[in-house]
């Protein structure tokens, strides 16, 4: 069980926290309004729109927000013009780093990124420089209550997952790419909900990392993860069972 799954399952909780303070519902709005634009503002027809509905729906985001999101995406109302970037860096340790980023007004994004990378020991990399070391792939997470484990491997492979993990107290359901949204509705079509469905940069062959650097990779992934204009951070590092204890 790898210690940065541990770790990134704690920053999950914790964004339910952030969404109180607005961090999530930005995150979640943008997203809302990106899939409406290029897939249009029906659900059953635009998967990456349904997945970020079930986002919305986690974070209790209100419905007029929502719908709101929906219509700024196409063009019902008036709304601003996002564009979507990957940003490569490389932090302590030589520890690799993706940036999805959704952003009005790019200059001062990557000037902001590279700022962040800059005040935590790391530097912003060109095209290619970490994207290399990572695959993307479906992660589906559900709680771990809410199923057992042969009848969930029975279902989720049977509808073409790769592998299933219990990480924390979630069940961590893992898929190619374009399986994400068949073994996600096999799922929730056995009766039991998955709590969340996404597309994710996952490291091809991890670090285990530990003592100062571990700190240090951990404040510049926080930087990062809680700046508004990244959607989401993947780096290619785990934290060994001691830097866990110790970061607490």
């Amino acid at each position: 069980m790898s210690g940065h799954s541990k770790w990134s399952t704690i920053k999950r909780k914790k964004g339910a926290a952030d969404a109180a303070r607005g961090k999530l519902f930005t995150k979640v709005i943008k997203e809302i309004t990106i899939a409406a634009r290029d897939g249009g503002c029906d659900p059953d027809a635009n998967p990456r729109l349904r997945r970020a509905l079930d986002a919305a729906r986690a974070a209790n985001m209100p419905a007029d927000t929502v719908t709101r999101g929906i219509k700024k995406g196409t063009g019902e109302l008036e709304g601003v013009q996002y564009e979507e970037l990957l940003y490569e860096g490389i932090g302590p340790d030589g520890a690799l780093f993706l940036c999805e980023v959704v952003t009005d007004n790019r200059n001062r994004t990557i000037a902001d990124v590279r700022k962040i990378f800059d005040k935590n020991n790391g530097q912003i990399g060109n095209t290619g420089s970490a994207a290399w070391a990572f695959e993307q792939k479906g992660i589906i997470r559900l709680d771990e209550e809410a199923t057992g484990e042969e009848d969930l491997f029975e279902v989720a492979v049977g509808a073409g997952a790769e592998n299933l993990e219990l990480v924390g107290d979630q069940w961590v359901v893992t898929t190619a790419r374009n399986d994400l949204d068949a073994v996600s509705k096999a799922i929730n079509d056995s009766g039991v909900t998955v709590t969340e469905a996404a597309l994710a940069y996952l490291p091809n062959n991890p670090k285990v990392i530990d003592g100062s650097n571990a700190k240090k990779l951990v404040r510049l992934f926080e930087a990062l993860d809680d700046y508004d204009d990244v959607q989401n951070v993947f780096a290619d590092f785990e934290l060994s069972e001691r830097a866990l204890a110790e970061l607490g």
